[in-house]
């Protein structure tokens, strides 16, 4: 499945703005063959927008997440996209999966929060393995401080995840995850991992970009630099049941002596 991973922080405050970049993205995916396209974490609204990120906040079927759905449907691909979500009265840091049918199949509210910043914005979500069914893989969301988490990554590859989505704003100087961290997290759980960054200065963060598709073999399908890009690798099924089949981590796995781990 050809992949696309849209690296750009778009107009931070500007969500009208952001639907055209994502539209836009979509059209040049599409016309590349991919089926799936990911933006990075709050794409939708921006992320150092202060309180302004309660007060764009959505419902995950409201009105933008309309727009993306359209959007979507329109291209004929799935659209994996950052927004903060509203419910009730709450507020979490999201990312939706919507099929190419325009269909909304997935929502995940990050679990991990990172720094004062995200804490002061958002809850944390309760459900740390969430998935969707998507051109015959299984498709996992997770957003940016959330694979920083071994255990996390390791739920996705018990649950069966193939392809583990990862919104994210990774900022200077942490760029070594992006570089180290997720292909390892790749190779160590047989999975590919699409991790999708913010780029440049915004507000007091400055992200670094460096978004990368990992295979399970621990090797980056694609990296981007430190600009605005679209970036496109694929994901084989073929090669993932070969590598997990060289690689039996999951098997030779032995539960019993980590229970002093939760």
């Amino acid at each position: 499945m050809r992949s696309a991973l849209l690296q750009s922080s778009g107009h931070p405050g500007h969500v009208e703005a952001n639907l055209k970049v994502l539209d836009e993205a979509a059209g040049r995916a599409a016309a590349a063959g991919a089926r799936l396209l990911v933006t990075s974490e709050l794409f939708l609204t921006g992320y150092a927008i202060g309180d302004d990120l309660g007060r764009l906040a959505e419902p995950a079927d409201g009105e933008v997440a309309d727009a993306v759905a359209e959007t979507a449907a329109r291209h004929g691909l799935a659209v994996a996209y950052g927004y903060p979500e509203r419910a009730g009265d709450t507020v979490y840091n999201s990312v939706q999966l919507v099929a190419p049918d325009g269909t909304r199949l997935a929502n995940y509210r990050k679990t991990h929060l990172y720094g004062c910043f995200e804490r002061d914005h958002f809850t944390p979500g309760d459900r740390p393995v969430v998935q969707a069914e998507l051109d015959g893989l299984t498709v996992g969301l997770m957003i940016c401080y959330d694979v920083e988490f071994p255990e996390n990554v390791r739920a996705h590859a018990l649950a069966g995840t193939d392809l583990l989505l990862v919104p994210t704003a990774q900022l200077h100087p942490f760029q070594f995850v992006a570089e180290s961290v997720v292909p390892v997290r790749a190779f160590e759980n047989q999975m590919y991992i699409a991790y999708v960054n913010r780029v440049g200065p915004e507000g007091d963060f400055e992200f670094v970009g460096l978004s990368t598709l990992a295979g399970p073999d621990g090797i980056a399908r694609a990296r981007a630099g430190r600009g605005e890009e679209l970036l496109l690798a694929d994901v084989d099924p073929l090669f993932l049941a070969a590598s997990r089949e060289d690689n039996p981590y999951l098997l030779d796995r032995r539960p019993g002596l980590y229970g002093s781990l939760a």
